[in-house]
């Protein structure tokens, strides 16, 4: 990786990986600002100045903005996280000026106009509908809400449809005003760039953004809870988790490493017991979702209603006998599939784009691709096995559900189960 980092004036870093013998370039402008950094009255607004960013500037309606990147086989797209707001594009090496152009037009320039946020409100609201609609979306928000009970990371980054309805030109100006500044954002580009270009480029472009870093997001603190959702559906949908190391801490890969082992793919505890041995559920998987500050570790399972009680029960077992089991063999194996999935990344330009920018973003620099290779061949069996055992043992658990789910006991009801598989093991 030739990745290189140059600070702006006003502080906004640029960071490129130079990628020989390929001909296209992926770019983009990534801010530390998403929906945790949104005051209530304010839910979803993150999301909403994403979608209103393509609707029109001074030098270029939306067709126009669709056409100009279109006409060089180029394509743009945005997205929003609670951390993070994104917006990026892929292109022809000889087309990057452009895709810059239009990046710093629709950030510096958008019109906001009343009636295009009118429409693109009336689309949101549809895409809010399919969410809830969607069991999989839904059980994931819920368990986010429960994870963190009454703050901003808890709460659906596409907002209500009372928030995002709310939501007028001015407070998109004043959000995008208040967050959008130089040191909390990151130019990045991988492909076939070159650097100096690049730094070049965003003084031209990015150069007079506000140089004042936006306020901080929120701490986050878990909480745990439960929620669930019943609905007439031939499934219900689960999640259980707990609180995880951060993004930023150096148990991550340990963390990450666990969920592998425990149920992160054919191989693993869950699926081999759950699925294949027991035929409860189609998928069963584990996850550890990180963040800057905060992460989770959990387990998705989908099944039908009369399997919920012997699904759970097994689902618990088997994660505490990983606590107390996990072996080198399943670890080196976690370890292979880890920094298989990271080189792998190292193929894709937006791939690796988006992992400079993130580190940039959260640790304040890029790290070689040796030193993460290294910190996960430094973790081992017993590490794994102290991490889950901190992990899910001393907290209380998350729980949220979707669908037929009667028969599905509460978040106490596990964490007893849990602490009396883990004492009959002892």
């Amino acid at each position: 990786m030739s990745v290189r980092t140059t600070r702006l004036g006003n502080g906004l870093r640029v960071v490129t990986d130079e990628m020989a013998h390929v001909e296209t370039a992926a770019l983009g402008v990534w801010v530390k600002a998403g929906a945790r950094n949104e005051r209530a009255e304010e839910h979803g607004l993150s999301h909403l100045l994403e979608h209103m960013a393509f609707k029109g500037t001074g030098r270029r309606n939306a067709r126009q903005i669709a056409e100009e990147i279109e006409s060089v086989g180029g394509d743009l797209n945005a997205a929003t996280s609670h951390e993070t707001t994104a917006y990026y594009a892929r292109v022809l090496k000889e087309d990057v000026p452009l895709g810059f152009d239009i990046l710093s037009d629709i950030l510096r320039d958008s019109l906001f106009d009343a009636e295009e946020l009118r429409r693109e409100q009336h689309v949101i609201l549809q895409e809010i509908g399919a969410a809830l609609d969607d069991p999989d979306d839904l059980v994931h928000d819920l368990l986010q809400e429960a994870a963190f009970g009454g703050q901003p990371i808890g709460r659906p980054i596409l907002g209500t449809s009372e928030t995002v309805a709310a939501q007028g030109p001015g407070g998109l100006r004043s959000y995008l005003s208040e967050h959008y500044r130089a040191p909390d954002m990151i130019v990045g580009a991988a492909g076939a760039v070159d650097h100096d270009a690049m730094v070049d480029l965003a003084n031209d472009l990015f150069g007079d953004f506000d140089a004042a870093p936006g306020e901080a997001s929120p701490v986050a603190t878990y909480t745990g809870g439960e929620r669930r959702a019943e609905k007439d559906l031939s499934e219900a949908n689960l999640l259980f988790a707990f609180p995880a190391p951060a993004f930023t801490d150096e148990d991550f890969y340990a963390a990450r490493i666990a969920a592998a082992v425990v149920g992160g793919g054919m191989s693993s505890r869950l699926f081999q017991r759950v699925r294949e041995e027991r035929g409860l559920c189609y998928s069963i998987y584990a996850f550890n979702w990180a963040f800057s500050d905060v992460g989770l570790f959990g387990v998705s399972a989908a099944t039908g209603p009369d399997d919920i009680e012997q699904l759970v029960e097994v689902t618990t077992a088997e994660i505490v006998s990983a606590i107390a089991g996990i072996n080198d063999q399943e670890v080196a194996r976690a370890r292979a599939q880890l920094k298989a999935g990271l080189l792998m990344g190292l193929e894709s330009c937006a791939a690796r784009v988006e992992q400079i920018a993130r580190q940039s973003l959260f640790l304040g620099r890029t790290v070689p691709m040796e030193e993460l290779v290294a910190r996960i061949d430094a973790v081992d069996a017993a590490r794994v096995r102290q991490i889950l055992s901190r992990i899910i043992i001393d907290n209380p658990p998350t729980l949220a559900a979707v669908g037929p789910v009667e028969a599905l006991e509460s978040a106490t009801d596990l964490q007893e189960r849990l602490r009396m598989a883990a004492r009959n093991a002892a």
